[in-house]
This record gives structure tokens, sequence and C-alpha cells, in this order.
């Protein structure tokens, strides 16, 4: 899954795509690099974000869906928590709702989820992207993280949801420090053990330059993203969520050709 933020303040990548014309040849360049899926957001989820409004939101994202949907048939994401951009960006061609809030950021998005027929996207995240990094806290990240995951998938199905249309996510990088986050990339057994597909998103994150200091600038954590990658298909998740492609393809390759030679 590559990785398109149509914003002004996304963490790594904000301002490059804040244009359809730029957003759209960005997504083009992720498909040629081979991305399977992509990933368009309209708000900034990183730490301490603000959030904006939909109509901001829907105005910013619509364009590059309606312009890719046009020339290729590639599953589109919408990296939205609200149910207006869902439904918008679902009738210009998205197929997949990634909702770091796990559909909880409105009354009725788990019925909306519902009633779109699109995949769904269950994300953790303890607190909100404006506070999340202040204090995180668990007892046990990796079994607090899954009985979550578990839940909300229970109410997406109670809605109507089918099965086979519903992603966990980790939420890595949000709401945890970076203990949690690496005790969930070493047990991510644990949360594809659940039964349902999952979706790692550790590219980038900012728990990278923590244990490498000279990776401060988010452009410069592939190396990192890429080992956090490895350890995802490792352990058995379905897609990664990545914002450098082609190196994590060639990782995931090589990784593979080993694994398949052992």
């Amino acid at each position: 899954m590559g990785v398109l933020n149509v914003t002004p303040d996304s963490f790594s990548d904000g301002g490059r795509h804040a244009g359809p014309a730029a957003a759209v040849e960005g997504a083009l360049r992720l498909l040629a690099e081979g991305a399977e899926i992509l990933d368009i957001g309209g708000e900034s989820t990183r730490p301490g974000a603000q959030p904006v409004d939909a109509e901001a939101e829907i105005a910013r994202v619509l364009p590059v869906i309606s312009a890719v949907r046009a020339q290729s048939a590639v599953p589109i994401s919408i990296d939205t928590m609200k149910p207006q951009v869902a439904r918008a960006a679902v009738a210009a061609g998205a197929t997949i709702w990634n909702d770091v809030t796990a559909l909880r950021h409105a009354s009725d998005s788990t019925h909306l989820a519902a009633e779109l027929g699109c995949e769904v996207v269950l994300m953790h995240m303890q607190g909100d992207p404006a506070t999340m990094q202040a204090a995180p806290r668990y007892d046990d990240v990796v079994a607090e993280v899954c009985a979550f995951l578990a839940e909300r998938a229970e109410a997406a199905l109670s809605a109507g949801v089918a099965r086979e249309r519903i992603w966990l996510d980790p939420g890595i990088g949000f709401g945890k420090t970076l203990d949690h986050n690496l005790t969930l990339l070493a047990r991510l057994d644990a949360v594809c053990a659940l039964g349902f597909p999952v979706l790692l998103g550790a590219s980038r994150k900012r728990f990278i330059a923590a244990l490498e200091p000279a990776a401060q600038d988010p452009r410069a954590r592939a190396p990192g993203s890429i080992a956090a990658a490895l350890a995802g298909a490792a352990a058995g998740v379905a897609a990664v969520r990545v914002h450098d492609v082609g190196q994590t393809l060639q990782a995931l390759k090589v990784w593979a050709a080993v694994a398949a030679a052992r």
C-alpha cells in the first residue's frame, strides 16, 4: 500500500502533493514502483495534528481519487475518520475506508461502512492525534490492542460489514511509546491470530528516529521502515503501508525468495 498524503502538514511529505496535479503524479509514480493499493488522505493524523473540516478534506481528496480512478483500476483507500468523506470518496472510486478511529469518530460510521460495502481498516489509537503522544500507558500493550481490535471487528460485523471486508491495524506510533511500538512489532503474530488480514503502517514513523538519532528527517528512515516491513511479513501481515514503495518491494522480494529456498 503506497501512501499519498494530499495535505500541507503531514509528518513525512506534507505539502509535496498538496495540489491535484502533483498528487496524481505522485500516485502514478507509486503505481510504477509497484504499489498494489493507494492510500489517499486529506487530513494529517501526525502527533499534534489539528483536525480539518469535512468540506476541506473532500476538496483535497476527491479530484485525486477521480483522476487516479480514470487512469487505473488499482484499489484506492481513503484515509479518513469522517463518514461524509468516506461516502464521497467511495462515490468517486475508492474501495477501502482506512479509519484511524476504527469507525468510532461518528455514531453512524459502522452502519455507513456496511451500507457502502467497501473494505474497512480498523486501527488502534489511544487518544486522538492532537494528544496521543502526551503520555500513552498500557498494562499489557499487546493484550489491550488485540482486545480493542477484536471488539471493533465485532462492532463492524454487528452493523452488517462482511467479515471478509474487515482489516485490522495495530496502530504503530498512534498513542504508543518506543517500547510499546517495539513490543507490538515483536508480537504481530498475536494481532494476525485474531483472524482478519492485518495492515502494518510503520513507515517513516518517529520510533525509528528514537533508535537512530541521525534519522530525524522522516525521509531518512527508509532502512528502518523496511526492517519493520520485513518483521511484518515474517509475522504474516497481509499488507504494509509504506512511503518508499520500490525499495520496500525489492526487500520483500528478496526476503520471500530466501524464505522459499529455506
